[in-house]
């Protein structure tokens, strides 16, 4: 199986094809895996992630473009901004797909350019244009000096800026996570611009046509997949997460809000959807399509809405749709943004500092994230991320971020797995490359207890696994949610099937020999539940089994965490903020703290992994990761 990657130096302007191996490519198939691969080979350690120095990889997977569900995506890879570690971002959009049909599959992005560029990859030719006339402009206005036919990841003023959250933007999505806009502002690099009219092949066309067909009609019977996604979109979680008092409040202080209705996806539809919309050979179209100012516009996601929302005590949802496009043309994360705007609103709470920002008083609010930006005083500070800001005004107890990765719109104090989940992820504190085990404990058909540790380090193994292999392959992480059977969603929420299904699932065995088995205890595919092995064989005719396809995912999430252990990441930095492991989620429950210490010692032994967290030759070896 045979990839063309193009190695790319913005400093000299020299372009040349860059070698990988038939082996490396199987072990890893493409996106965040293959991109830590080369990560790990190709950049030194200690490297400042803004100097030139740093490495940007853009990159897709063999299943990008042919048209199976939901594999439109491609990735980002860097050294993360935030966090020191790794960075990996994920988007969906034309981009991949015309990058694949311009010839290559990836794209490494070294040095920086000596004015503003626009890096070009059109038919097969790389070509460095001056993008001066560019700089300034927001995302959108960038876009349109391009023709419509192009797939583009364009900055805007906060990447410009170097705003350490500032986001990358494709289309109307975005690499929203870990700073990947700040990379490319730090090399001068405006755009990445993709056209091509290559076929791309697949192995088994008849056989890819009939899986693609039962995979939709799949998807489209799941619940999940099937009628909330499409129809509320994934703020549908909004009212649940509410429900199970896991909701980020007024910085964490609280865990539910009296109004979060008002920010739901019940609640954008009934009032604000337009329409739904959804990515290329999406069939779940989880995109709301909603009307600002007389423009149609996409509207913000659950992390947007509860980050922006109730996190900062803000319930108008007029408000977070006007936040939420301001982000976009701008080029911020919103998930980093919110969190570092309720800790400088807890900062002025306390009477620590005082940015004019206050809980429940969002008038100010559009100006700071303008500033924030544009790094102008007083808001300068809040450019730099919350782990920053919290270090300066001694604030580290309360600032909502891990390795310096601000968390997600869930609050895991009642939600074990989802703690440990956030306390390893490679990325910082991020609840999908943490495995998203909240989805059991929570949010999903299957009731598993939330409140007990017992089990939730071998979930949240095998939850990261599972993701890192979907992600990997070039799949949206919605279609492992899919692969759930639709019958499980008719019984009441915790009735007996539901917590029966849940105790089993926390009664996943945590010694380590047995999961080192699992390639050969799952020589089998399973269609109905995970298919995405068949896709893979389909396209490529690389056989794999539902095992291999979990272990491809674990040797994933190992060579991230290598990458990690070289910049100095370790157990001393799996760590939760203080007051999620101190402060009760409810003040007549003291137990409602996450147990991390509880848990971590087992999540090493499961993944062979030293008590420093560092993983053992053996398992290196066994996953075929040299030296």
């Amino acid at each position: 199986m045979k990839v063309r990657y193009a190695d790319i130096d913005l400093s000299t302007g020299q372009v040349r094809d860059y070698h990988l191996s038939e082996d490396i490519v199987r072990l890893y198939l493409g996106g965040k895996g293959l991109a830590a691969y080369i990560l790990y080979q190709e950049l030194a350690p200690g490297i400042d992630p803004l100097s030139p120095d740093n490495i940007l990889i853009f990159n897709t997977t063999p299943l990008t473009g042919t048209g199976a569900p939901c594999t439109s995506r491609f990735n980002a890879t860097t050294k993360n901004v935030l966090t020191g570690g790794i960075a990996s971002s994920n988007c969906g959009g034309s981009f991949g797909i015309k990058l694949r049909r311009a010839g290559y599959d990836g794209l490494i992005i070294r040095g920086k350019a000596p004015q503003p560029c626009s890096l070009m990859v059109i038919d097969g030719q790389i070509t460095i244009q001056d993008a001066r006339e560019l700089w300034g402009l927001d995302t959108e206005q960038t876009q349109h000096r391009f023709d419509r036919k192009y797939g583009c990841v364009v900055i805007g003023p906060a990447g410009e800026n170097q705003v350490r959250y500032a986001c990358a933007v494709s289309g109307e999505r975005v690499l929203g996570r870990c700073g990947i806009g700040a990379v490319m502002g730090s090399k001068n690099l405006k755009a990445v611009v993709t056209y091509g009219t290559r076929s791309l092949p697949i192995n088994d066309p008849e056989t890819f046509r009939r899986d693609v067909q039962h995979w939709v009609k799949a998807l489209h019977k799941n619940p999940t997949t099937g009628e909330f996604l499409p129809r509320y979109g994934t703020a549908f979680w909004m009212n649940i997460v509410n429900r199970h008092h896991i909701l980020p409040t007024l910085n964490s202080q609280q865990v539910k809000h009296d109004q979060a209705q008002r920010i739901s996806g019940e609640y954008m539809t009934e009032h604000h959807l337009t329409r739904n919309s959804g990515c290329v050979s999406c069939p779940i179209r989880c995109e709301r399509r909603i009307m600002l100012d007389g423009k149609e516009i996409k509207g913000p996601e659950y992390e947007t809405l509860g980050l922006l929302g109730a996190n900062l005590g803000v319930t108008d949802i007029e408000w977070i749709n006007q936040w939420n496009y301001q982000c976009d043309l701008l080029g911020l994360d919103t998930m980093s943004l919110g969190v570092t705007l309720s800790l400088a609103m807890e900062l002025s709470q306390r009477g620590i500092k005082d940015y004019g920002l206050n809980f429940s008083q969002p008038e100010n609010i559009s100006i700071a994230i303008e500033k924030i930006a544009r790094r102008e005083e007083p808001f300068d500070e809040l450019a730099e991320g919350s782990a920053w800001v919290a270090q300066k005004y001694d604030a580290l107890s309360f600032a909502i971020q891990v390795k310096g990765l601000e968390l997600a719109a869930y609050d895991p104090r009642q939600s074990q797995a989802l703690g440990l989940a956030y306390a390893t992820a490679n990325r910082g504190g991020c609840h999908l490359d943490g495995g998203y085990p909240v989805y059991f404990e929570a949010l999903g058909p299957i009731a598993v207890n939330g409140h007990t540790v017992r089990g939730k380090a071998a979930l949240t193994v095998l939850m990261q696994n599972l993701m890192d292999a979907v992600s990997t392959s070039g799949f949206c992480l919605f279609t492992a949610l899919g692969s759930l059977p639709a019958a499980l969603f008719k019984f009441k929420e915790n009735s007996f099937v539901p917590r029966l299904l849940g105790n089993i699932i926390i009664s996943l065995p945590s010694t380590h020999w047995l999961w080192r088995l699992m390639p050969g205890l799952m020589p089998l595919n399973l269609p109905s539940f995970l298919p995405h092995p068949l896709i893979i064989r389909d396209v490529t005719g690389m056989k794999m089994t539902l095992g291999q396809f979990l272990q491809m995912g674990e040797r994933v999430f190992n060579i991230e965490r290598l990458f990690n252990i070289r910049e100095g990441l370790d157990r001393q930095q799996d760590c939760l903020p203080e007051r999620l492991v101190s402060e009760p989620a409810e003040l007549d429950k003291p137990d409602t703290v996450v147990h991390l210490d509880k848990m971590l010692d087992t999540y090493y032994r499961i993944r062979e992994w030293s008590n420093q967290g560092i993983p053992s030759p053996r398992k290196l070896k066994q996953l075929g990761i040299a030296n």
